[in-house]
């Protein structure tokens, strides 16, 4: 198990990922339309392996629905069995924010609350 990444919220998806690129020197590593959430997300880092950090774009947002504050999204923690992990946390009292599933783009992920109510999300490693 892994601190996998951190998701931000962005407006504009190319100028974002040239920003990360050119002020931090991270690497675009994937970039893909997710339909089903109406969205498109982006992991830049660098490299394959360490902590990344996702973009996404939802296509619904208006301009002012991005402010100072409301852009943080979420964590990401690989685990080695989504579901597994999920009924466990979930066993224990934690609150359920969205049941395993698999996206269209084959990952299996789910997610949880923490007792702040910041989403994690469980990814399969």
């Amino acid at each position: 198990m892994h601190l996998d990444h951190c998701c931000l919220n962005v407006r504009d998806m190319d100028r974002s990922i040239e920003f990360y690129r050119k002020h931090f020197d991270m690497d675009l590593l994937s970039r893909k339309e997710i339909p089903e959430n109406d969205a498109e997300i982006a992991f830049v880092g660098y490299g394959e392996g360490g902590m990344k950090l996702e973009l996404t774009d939802w296509k619904e947002w208006e301009e002012d629905d991005l402010e100072f504050g409301n852009n943080f999204d979420h964590i990401a923690v690989a685990v080695p069995d989504v579901t597994e992990w999920y009924e466990q946390l979930t066993d224990d009292g934690v609150e359920s924010a969205m049941e395993p599933t698999e996206l269209s783009t084959g990952s299996h992920i789910a997610f949880v609350k923490d007792v702040d109510g910041n989403w994690v999300e469980l990814v399969q490693e």
